[in-house]
This record gives C-alpha cells, sequence and structure tokens, in this order.
C-alpha cells in the first residue's frame, strides 16, 4: 500500500476520534444539567413526612427494674435424731402439707429408752406411795410418842427427795418421747419438696439434709431501684397500695399480676447507689418460680390529662430532648421538650414544650431543619403516585434542559 493511502486512512480514523469524544462530553453535560436541575427541583420542593398531634389522656406512672423471684419460706428439712433411714413417703417436685410426715427413721432404740423411762416412773411412784404411807402413819405415832420426831423428820425428807425423783422421771419420760416422736420427720410448712439428698438405709445425724422445702403460695420479688426514687416511692406508698407486675425479660410479656409492695429495705447499699424492696405475688397458678429473674413494673402515680406523643417523634440533641412541631403554614421548628417518662412501650409523656393538638413528625426528621417546609402525612399513609400528566411535564422539563445545553 502506498504512503499517501495510509497517511488518508490515518485522518479519517483521527477525525471519527475526535466527531465521538466530543458526542459523550455532549451526553454527559446533558445528563448533569438534568440531574442538576431536578435535584434543585426536589430541594426546592414539600420535604414529606409523617405527623402525629399532641393527644391528652390519663397517663399511669411506673418504674421499672430487675427482680429476682424469692420463695415465701425455704426450709431445709434435717433429722433431729440419728438413725437409720427406714423410708422416704413423698414425691419430688410435688406439694407436702405442714405435718405431714416426709420420712421414718428406725425408732427401736428410742422406744426402748422411752418404755425404761416410764418403768422407772413406776417403780419411784410406788416408792412415793410407800413413803407417804409410813409418814402417815409416823405422824400419829409422834402424838403417842412411840416415835421421835427425828424419825418423823427423816420420813418425810425421805417423801420430798421421792417425790423430786418422781418428777424427774416424768420429764425424763417426756423427753423420751419427744425423741421417738422425732423419728417420724414432719413436714413444717406447707411446701414444694425439691430433689431428695438421700437415700433410705442410710443412718443420717441431725447434720444431712433430706430435702428442701419451698413455700411458693404466696410468693417475693425482691428488685431494687435508685436512691433518687426513694422519697417518691415512700410518698405513693403512704397514699395507697403500690401494685406491681412481674415481666418476662425477653418479650416483655405479663408473667404474673397482682403483686404489690409489701417492704422497702431499711437502708441504701452504699457500693450502688440503690435500694431494695420486697413484692408479694399470690402466684396462685405457679406463674413464678423461685430464683426466677423477671422485670418489674411498680406503679406509683397517675398523671390526669398528660401530654402523650410518639416516643419516636423524640430527638437528642446536644441541649437536650427536642421534637420538630409542623406550624400552620407547613413549616417546621425545633422544639425543647422535657419528657416525663414512657406513657406505654411506644409513647411518652411530655412535662412541657409542647401543646395539645399540635403536630410533631414522626418519621423523616433526618430531611429536616428549621424552617424546612413539610408535606405531612398520617401514620400508615403514602404519598399519592403521580399522574401522567405530571410525568410528561417532568420528561419535558428535563429534555428542555438538554436541547438548552
Amino acid at each position: 500500500m502506498s504512503r499517501w493511502k495510509i497517511a488518508l486512512i490515518a485522518l479519517v480514523v483521527l477525525v471519527l476520534a475526535l466527531l465521538g469524544l466530543r458526542m459523550c462530553h455532549s451526553s454527559s453535560s446533558t445528563a448533569a444539567g438534568a440531574a442538576r436541575k431536578g435535584g434543585s427541583g426536589a430541594n426546592n420542593g414539600p420535604v414529606p413526612v409523617t405527623a402525629v398531634s399532641v393527644t391528652e389522656q390519663n397517663v399511669p406512672i411506673y418504674l421499672s427494674a430487675t427482680g429476682t423471684v424469692q420463695a415465701l419460706n425455704t426450709v431445709n428439712v434435717r433429722p433431729q435424731v440419728t438413725g437409720q433411714l427406714m423410708k422416704l413417703t413423698f414425691d419430688e417436685g410435688h406439694e407436702v402439707k405442714k405435718g405431714s410426715v416426709i420420712a421414718k427413721i428406725d425408732p427401736r432404740t428410742y422406744r426402748a429408752q422411752y418404755q425404761q423411762s416410764v418403768a422407772r416412773l413406776h417403780q419411784d411412784q410406788a416408792q412415793l406411795s410407800t413413803a407417804r404411807s409410813n409418814l402417815s402413819r409416823s405422824e400419829d405415832l409422834v402424838k403417842k410418842n412411840f416415835i421421835s420426831k427425828q424419825d418423823l423428820d427423816t420420813q418425810r425428807n425421805t417423801v420430798h427427795q421421792l417425790e423430786a425423783t418422781v418428777a424427774g422421771d416424768a420429764a425424763s419420760v417426756r423427753d423420751s418421747k419427744v425423741q421417738l416422736d422425732y423419728t417420724d420427720v414432719t413436714a413444717p410448712i406447707t411446701g414444694l419438696a425439691g430433689i431428695r439428698q438421700v437415700d433410705p438405709g442410710n443412718v443420717i445425724s441431725g447434720s444431712d439434709t433430706i430435702v428442701t422445702l419451698t413455700q411458693v403460695h404466696p410468693i417475693y420479688v425482691v428488685f431494687s431501684l435508685p436512691e433518687q426514687d426513694l422519697d417518691q416511692v415512700r410518698s405513693a406508698q403512704a397514699k395507697m397500695q403500690l401494685p406491681v407486675q412481674a415481666l418476662d425479660r425477653v418479650d416483655s410479656h405479663v408473667v404474673a399480676e397482682g403483686g404489690h409492695l409489701t417492704v422497702i429495705d431499711n437502708q441504701i447499699d452504699t457500693s450502688t447507689g440503690t435500694f431494695r424492696l420486697k413484692a408479694q405475688f399470690p402466684n396462685t397458678h405457679d406463674e413464678l418460680w423461685p430464683g426466677q429473674f423477671v422485670n418489674v413494673r411498680m406503679k406509683i402515680n397517675t398523671v390526669d390529662h398528660g401530654l402523650v406523643i410518639p416516643t419516636q417523634a423524640v430527638q437528642r440533641g446536644p441541649d437536650g430532648d427536642y421534637v420538630y412541631v409542623i406550624g400552620k403554614d407547613d413549616k417546621v421548628q425545633m422544639r425543647t421538650v422535657k419528657v416525663e417518662g414512657e406513657a406505654s412501650q411506644s409513647t411518652s409523656l411530655i412535662g412541657s414544650g409542647l401543646k395539645m393538638g399540635e403536630r410533631v413528625v414522626t418519621e423523616g426528621q433526618f430531611r429536616l431543619k428549621p424552617g424546612s417546609k413539610v408535606k405531612a402525612y398520617k401514620p400508615g399513609e403514602v404519598p399519592q403516585a403521580p399522574s401522567a400528566e405530571d410525568m410528561k411535564k417532568a420528561a419535558a422539563s428535563s429534555g428542555g434542559g438538554g436541547r438548552r445545553h
């Protein structure tokens, strides 16, 4: 191929490359202009948000804490005499009644001791009877001077000695009877029996625990509150019986109701800055179990006609809590508020900063600043889809921008 043909082909390729670069630059500029135009339009338009009006209702005030379920009474049942365990008469995990026999210890040794005490008592009673008869006859004989007064005094002292011996024998009989009765181990309280800790056939003594009984009807829940709540709790308790609920720690559903505060501890724990409280629950259906962890909610007051808004409307700022309030001109302003507490799981009680009926933004706050114009929608409501006419206008506006560039 000749040199002039090669030069012509190179020139054509260079011209085509320049034309392509120019067309790409023109297209990019058109798209950027359209984007700038669209963005400017979006910024100038109202911001869609979700808004809710401030409502008024009676709001119960609660204090919440983490608590531990505690049995009303817990007893470790131990034998009071030493001997071979013959049998157990309770079922593990079942309730036993107060006074019922739950274990039997070999009674033969204690029965023999009791019988010996009774025999000794009868023997000494017979001697006392003889001594009293002799004393009676001696009193008649001394009047006739047949015996001396010294013999009479000796006989009288013998009677007193035998009376003391009989009294000691009677006490020994009672003690032997008590020891014999202790071979039947009885339940000191009505409660649930735990897992047995000894087996029949073993020789047990007072240091061995047979079983642990827990009384769960009613039952206690022990919890702690910060010391700054002490005056509030004491004042509320002086006015009424404070109701308490127990909630599950996983999903916070109510586990047990009908509880009430019974005890406020007499001192504050200086290491934690908290004080302990105890609430009692009827636990009729065994909703609570000793050792269980629960969330505790105690009602201490009710605020009449309190102002309530959704909790998600409240934002945290450097100067405290605030909300966005929508004015009559659909422009928002930041308003500092004081949150008094929870009205429910999703609403908050406002102490100051708002009025009844004002609208607050609950969704879309991240796009707002003071003075922003908004389009307010109700919860669950979505903006209306653009009509065909609006889409045509938008397309025409976008196309015009490209041609002008």
